[in-house]
Formats: structure tokens, sequence, C-alpha cells
């Protein structure tokens, strides 16, 4: 049960990192693979906050989540909207996305290597132990989990019971037809790819508080983020928390009953199966 419940805590982190990549994928069709520099600039930023200006890691997402906005914004009208502009159809926006996000990723990786150097970094924040049924677990993650409930569920809320909400989900089901009724899809779009970039920066501020981090672990989380995304469906908020759910649990179940250095293979091995057997991911549905 301990094994379990301290996998649900990683996954609940876990839900928030792969939510910003299906936003940006899922209605932009941006597959960002710099997702990951964001999750990790937003680590470093929680860290110098905290230890320079002694700023609540949790009062530190007030302002590390808007800056995140505000800086994809500007990364989708000044790097990506000219690929969307030129794209003939969504398979070409994909692959120039795809590049042009992969030389994105190398440049943030510089900028980081070159203001905090290669070494590992954690601070102390609320790291003491907390028992829920028996097991003791530090606090830290069950703050992180919160907060990401918190924030997972006011994204669903959004989406779902919002007429702005509305708009991003008719976006990403199809771009032509949202344009009928009236939608801005540019704008719709460049949205969808800053929130997403927002709910990273906030997964790696909460990721900060009990995780070790350094500049070069961000592809280790965009990858984990796309798998989670292929788990639960493309543009699917739910199956994106559900997978990220069974991601954590069953990273907790090799590292603890196997062996820790074997989390990354049962990553891949759980991927492949799900496009094996079902491709179209939790909720998503076959093509016709």
């Amino acid at each position: 049960m301990q094994i379990i419940l301290t996998g649900v805590l990683l996954g609940g982190t876990y839900a928030l990192i792969a939510l910003g990549l299906t936003l940006q994928y899922g209605v932009s069709r941006i597959m960002n693979l710099a997702n990951g520099e964001t999750l990790v600039a937003a680590c470093f930023v929680t860290f110098w906050l905290y230890t320079g200006f002694q700023v609540n890691p949790l009062f530190g997402l007030l302002i590390i989540g808007p800056a995140a906005f505000v800086i994809n914004w500007l990364v989708y009208w000044w790097l990506l909207q000219p690929l969307v502009n030129r794209a003939k159809h969504r398979g070409q926006l994909e692959v120039d996305s795809i590049l042009a996000t992969f030389g994105l990723l190398f440049l943030f990786q510089g900028l980081m290597l070159l203001s905090f150097g290669g070494s590992y970094f954690n601070y102390q924040f609320l790291a003491t132990p907390f028992t829920i049924l028996g097991g003791s677990f530090g606090l830290n993650r069950i703050v992180a989990f919160l907060a990401a409930a918190l924030i997972a569920s006011a994204l669903y809320v959004f989406l779902y019971r919002t007429d702005r909400g509305t708009a991003v989900r008719a976006v990403a089901v199809d771009p032509r037809s949202a344009r009928l009724v009236a939608i801005d899809v540019r704008r719709t779009a460049a949205f969808a790819f800053a929130l997403g970039g927002a709910i990273t920066a906030c997964a790696g501020t909460l990721l900060s508080t009990f995780y070790t981090f350094n500049t070069s672990m961000g592809v280790l989380f965009t990858m984990k983020a796309l798998i989670i995304v292929i788990m639960g469906g493309v543009g699917d908020v739910r199956g994106a928390v559900i997978a990220a759910l069974v991601l954590g649990v069953t990273e907790t179940l090799v590292a603890s009953l196997i062996d820790p250095g074997l989390t990354l293979a049962a990553n891949y091995t759980l991927f492949i199966l799900v496009l094996l057997f079902r491709p179209q991911g939790i909720f998503g549905r076959r093509p016709a």
C-alpha cells in the first residue's frame, strides 16, 4: 500500500507535466520537445526564489505560472506561428515544429548550463514525515500532489465548463469547423500553447520541492510526458491524468521491488504495450 501511495503522489506531479504537453500538441499541433526544459527552468527559478528571497514555492506558483505563460506566448508568436502559416497540412506542421523545438531545447539547456552549471540542486521544503494509512511520506510530496490535483481540477473546469475552454476543445477536434462558429483559431492555439507551458512550469515548481534536479534532465521529462500523452489519448485531459498515475505507480513498483535502474525500461515497455494493443489511448476512439 505504501508503494502504491508513493506512486500515486509521484503520478500527480507527472499529470501536470503531461497536461501541459497535451494542450500544446492536442490543440496547437506543436510537438514541443523543449517542454522538459520549461519544467527544469521552473525548478531553478523556484530554487532561486526560495534560497535567495525566502519565497514559499506555493506562492512562487503565482509568479512562475504567469511568467511562463507570457514566455510561451512569445515563443509561439515569434518562432512557431511562421511555421503554422507556411504549413500546408498538419503533418508538415508537426515535422517542422519538432525540428524547431528540438533546436529550442538545446538553446534553453545551454542558457541554463551557463547560468547554473551542471551540478545537482535541491532544497529543504516541508521535509517532515507525514503518516497516511500507517505509511510515512514526505509532507512536501503530499502538498505537491494536492496542489497538482487542484490545478488539474481547475483546468478541467475551465475546459469543460467555460466558453473559452469549449473553444479550445473545438480547435483540438477540428480547426476548420471551429472557424465556422467564429472561433479565432490562431489566438486559441497560441493561448493553448501558452497555457500548456504555464502548467508545465507549475509542475516544475512542485517537483522541485522534493526532487533533485539538474540542467540536463529536461529530455527525460519530455519523454515521460510524451508517453503519458500517447497512453491517455492525444488531447484528452482525463486520459492524461489516469496515464500519469499508472506511470507513477509503475515506476515506484519497479524501483521498490526490482531495481531502480529499470524504471526507464519499465516506462518504455508500458509505452510499447499501449502502442501495440491500444494505440488510440485510454479514452481515445479508433478511427472510423
